[in-house]
């Protein structure tokens, strides 16, 4: 029904950036929430940043004032800057997808593969 693909990740040393790309495909400029997550072994998923079809966004506290997420929707891609990267950011980071019904019962979550980021010291 709809998939999600990231691409982006790798290694990077510490103290470089990284922009990860998630597309889409399905439209994605209707009202929906977007969002990066994160797991590194032994931890538990964690919401990195999210955004809105209305432009919101959150961070996390772990990467506030080091991360961007931003939309594109002709692309039907997000993406998540960071910037100033710590071997502590060294994750999978999952694209994820909740679509927004006018009744919540009929929302729908959609998550990507993943792409590793590895942040070396």
């Amino acid at each position: 029904q709809v998939q999600l693909v990231e691409s982006g990740g790798g290694l990077v040393q510490s103290g470089g950036s990284l922009r990860l790309s998630c597309t889409a495909s399905v439209d994605i400029s209707s009202r929906n929430v977007m969002g990066w997550y994160r797991q590194a072994p032994g931890n538990q998923r964690e919401l990195v940043a999210s955004i809105t079809s209305g432009g919101s966004t959150n961070y996390a506290d772990s990467v506030q004032g080091r991360a961007t997420i931003s939309r594109d929707t002709v692309k039907r891609t997000i993406y998540l800057q960071m910037e100033s990267l710590k071997p502590a950011d060294s994750a999978v980071y999952y694209c994820h997808l909740r679509t927004l019904a006018l009744s919540s019962k009929y929302d729908r979550n959609y998550w990507g593969q993943g792409t590793e980021v590895a942040v070396s010291s």
